[in-house]
């Protein structure tokens, strides 16, 4: 892999993207199931826990990736956003319960957030308050914190997940058989090993189609409250530091020939949100650890994010109903493997220190902070920096 110099593979990066528009060869193929680790797991907490019907997530991860590829032309992905999923998922926010209608409620006014910070601009005004070591500092601390959440994930299995790991550090670099195709298929074999009911599962599925309903109806005043006070607010300063500053990072580091700005992602950002939640979708947003996920396995334009658009579509419009099932072929270690390695990548892009010492602080208390929250790191790490450029703290 893996000793690659992350300038030389930004250059790698930039060189390979496509010029006048996306691929869907191979590589993209591959590169397409590089943000798994992150979206199953929450897919499945909304799914099992919460309560959503599938085709409503399914559906609106869908369409929102098939746009956002097209539109980017860069791999710019298509996310669960961490701090809401976190919270609808543990079934309480101050002994309130979370219904599907708070969620989306919850979904509505995140994008109203966003698309209104986008086209007046506040969202490019505040970025710009935010020195470069603090995000950078943010890209580390993320990086790491996805590195450890796929230690976790592959202790429940670790045969698997060494076997898994060591074949797709094996096949990282190969241009012929992409790592990827080679852990998922490597992962469905596991699993059906470990459950042979499985197979006879996976061949009784039938395609059922359906469509959406309009899904901002029937919620109550407790769902608009919990939505809004106990949802949306706590998860801005998180999609503010991974989805906005370092997605733009992320991304103009890799694809200057295509850079974005705040203002785009936050726009993007809101319309996301306010479509997935009408069609009963969960909170989405841009994270820098799934543009390093889909590029670590061989992404290098928007078709990756395209191609798992429309695998997500038809698998909402057709088997939504047997999600659960289909989800089985992923067992949880090998998805810490796609994870670990996600963060791996991302924090060898937050490599370019700073050379001085003050700065360089600021940015690994960013990063520390950051592992656990990023709201956190940055308020911290801004602090930290503003302190010792005045002088009234000394290291």
């Amino acid at each position: 892999m893996a000793h690659e110099p992350a300038e030389s593979l930004s250059a790698a990066v930039s060189v390979r993207a496509a010029r006048n528009g996306n691929r869907y060869d191979r590589a993209e193929w591959a590169g397409a199931f590089g943000d798994l680790g992150t979206l199953l797991p929450f897919v499945l907490a909304y799914i099992a826990v919460v309560g959503i019907d599938p085709l409503g997530i399914l559906l609106g991860f869908g369409v929102c990736m098939i746009a956002v590829g097209l539109y980017y032309k860069t791999p710019v992905p298509v996310q669960p956003m961490k701090a809401i999923g976190a919270v609808a998922a543990t079934q309480a926010a101050q002994t309130v319960a979370i219904t599907p209608q708070a969620v989306f409620v919850g979904g509505f006014a995140t994008g109203l957030v966003w698309l209104v910070l986008g086209m007046t601009g506040l969202a490019q005004k505040i970025s710009r308050l935010v020195p470069r070591p603090i995000a950078i500092g943010i890209i580390l601390g993320l990086g790491f914190g996805f590195m450890l959440e796929g230690v976790k994930m592959m202790a429940g299995g670790w045969l698997i997940a060494a076997i898994g790991l060591a074949l797709t550090l094996l096949l990282l670099v190969n241009r012929h058989v992409p790592a990827m195709f080679v852990l998922l298929l490597f992962g469905a074999g596991a699993a059906i090993v470990a459950d042979p009911r499985l197979a006879d599962d996976l061949a009784a599925l039938e395609p059922a189609f359906r469509l959406p309903s309009f899904a901002l109806t029937g919620f109550t005043w407790s769902d608009l409250l919990v939505g809004v006070v106990f949802l949306a607010l706590p998860q801005l300063p998180l999609t503010f530091g991974n989805a906005i500053l370092a997605l733009k990072e992320e991304n103009n580091r890799l694809f200057p020939q295509r850079a974005v700005t705040e203002r785009r992602v936050s726009i993007s950002t809101g319309l996301m949100n306010l479509f997935g939640a009408s069609v009963g979708g969960v909170p989405m947003c841009h994270g820098a650890g799934g543009m390093a996920g889909h590029v670590r396995f061989g992404a290098r334009t928007g078709g990756s994010v395209v191609i798992m658009g429309v695998i997500l579509c038809l698998a909402g419009l057709f088997f939504s109903d047997s999600v659960t099932t289909l989800l089985r072929i992923f067992p949880v270690p090998v998805l810490g493997v796609v994870l670990f390695l996600t963060g791996a990548q991302l924090a060898l892009g937050a490599c370019d220190f700073s050379k001085a010492k003050d700065e360089r602080f600021a940015t690994l208390v960013t990063a520390g902070c950051a592992v656990w929250n990023v709201g956190l790191g940055f308020a911290l790490g801004w602090m930290v920096l503003a302190l010792l450029r005045r002088g009234w703290m000394r290291l």
